[in-house]
């Protein structure tokens, strides 16, 4: 804890959880909370039983702190999807090796990327965008592609499946063609986010069986995606260990080369648990409280998506009342910062109560405004569990097949 808490740049020690922040500062504005032992052990995970090569996903959470925390935690290589990505990894972490996986790029960022950060392997999912690599790259030899093919989002609870990906009729063309152009062939899939079943990565991988035995090129790399899940109420996935497993076997069943590689891109599963919020609640108005963060702060998902984070009352002694379901209102003008939950709180919460909302180290920091003047830059540690885990505090926890819940604290 003492090398992550420095490396966050805080002088302060570490608190105990989000209820000792509340009694020793009273937060007027909200406040992040960072489990740097959260995300390390997630790494961790990842590293020793994903059987083959995990790079993190910077999207879903770019703060530097995070990336040294990873880096010193085994991960090695990072899925950078622009040129300000690139450079922040490039900056961060010199060593580290940065693959470009978003299938459309400017011609500047890959040229920029190729011969100033070093950046070798690439992701397409059309013959244009082959082209458009070569010519930026000037022909390099030395290239990893990977063609993107477009696989089913119906497992997972956000859809990536229209955007991206070569179809059924042009995965043949482009995989030869970039054969011809590339040292490495990959194939990559994204199955959409926070897939809820192992057996969305057994259905992308026949597809990628399909593409290969038809166009009848060599492939090198394999690279399933993000997508794996972490836990939020009404959102319970099976152990992680069972994704690896149905990877695994597909894998293993390819028609591809003996010294191909696997890959994955683990955004949300590496960095969902490492932070949490503190908000204060302003107005309660029947079944709504009005808090201090929102749709254009770190809950953006919770507003647009529709996603149920954990909460619970930072209060001492604890109520007694039953929980109710709330939705939230954040705190700008605009009728759009509502979350609906519904978030199952004390019946006796007040204006003035603070409340911790959970697994928001995915995306929630990441995608945070300053719109209409709010929002906040602090960051304080915290020694406690996550609300909930896939990762548990030891291996018999994580090896018995259901999520460890760690936060029922109120």
């Amino acid at each position: 804890m003492a090398k992550h808490h420095r490396a966050l740049g805080l002088a302060t020690a570490p608190f105990s959880d989000a209820i000792a922040v509340v009694q020793a500062t009273q937060p007027v504005q909200p406040v992040t909370l960072v489990r740097p032992h959260a995300a390390s052990r997630a790494a961790r995970f990842f590293v020793e039983k994903f059987p083959g090569r995990s790079m993190y996903a910077v999207k879903a959470n770019p703060s530097p702190e995070l990336l040294h925390i990873l880096w010193d935690s085994g991960i090695t290589h990072y899925d950078v999807a622009s040129i300000g990505e690139v450079r922040l990894v490039a900056r961060e972490l010199p060593e580290a090796t940065l693959c470009f996986m978003h299938p459309v790029k400017a011609e500047e960022a890959i040229a920029e990327a190729y011969f100033t950060h070093g950046v070798r392997t690439f992701s397409l999912d059309t013959i244009e965008e082959l082209e458009k690599i070569v010519r930026a790259t000037k022909a390099a030899d030395d290239l990893t592609l990977c063609v993107r093919i477009r696989v089913s989002s119906d497992l997972s609870k956000l859809s990536l499946a229209s955007k991206f990906g070569a179809g059924p009729g042009e995965t043949k063309e482009l995989l030869f063609a970039a054969r011809q152009a590339a040292d490495a062939l990959g194939i990559c899939f994204h199955v959409g986010s926070q897939a809820m079943s192992p057996d969305a990565y057994a259905q992308a991988m026949e597809r990628v069986r399909l593409a290969i035995v038809e166009a009848a090129v060599t492939v090198d790399v394999v690279d399933v995606g993000g997508g794996f899940p972490s836990a939020y109420p009404g959102m319970e996935p099976p152990p992680l260990e069972r994704y690896f497993e149905t990877i695994h076997r597909a894998f293993e069943s390819l028609p591809i080369s003996y010294s191909a590689e696997l890959w994955a891109e683990p955004g949300r599963a590496l960095c969902a648990e490492y932070s949490s919020l503190i908000v204060r609640v302003e107005k309660r108005r029947g079944d709504e409280l009005y808090i201090n963060d929102g749709a254009y702060g770190a809950l953006f998902d919770a507003a647009h998506v529709g996603w149920r984070f954990p909460v619970t009352l930072l209060r001492e002694p604890e109520s007694r009342a039953r929980d109710i379901g709330f939705s939230f209102y954040g705190p700008t003008c605009d009728d759009l910062d509502h979350m609906a939950g519904p978030f199952d709180l004390p019946a006796d919460i007040v204006a003035g109560d603070y409340v911790e909302v959970g697994m928001l180290g995915a995306y929630g920091c990441a995608m945070r405004t300053a719109f209409n003047g709010f929002g906040t830059d602090a960051l304080i540690v915290v020694e406690d569990e996550p609300m909930a885990s896939l990762y548990g505090a030891d291996e018999d926890e994580a090896d018995s097949g259901n999520v460890v819940q760690l936060g029922a604290r109120r």
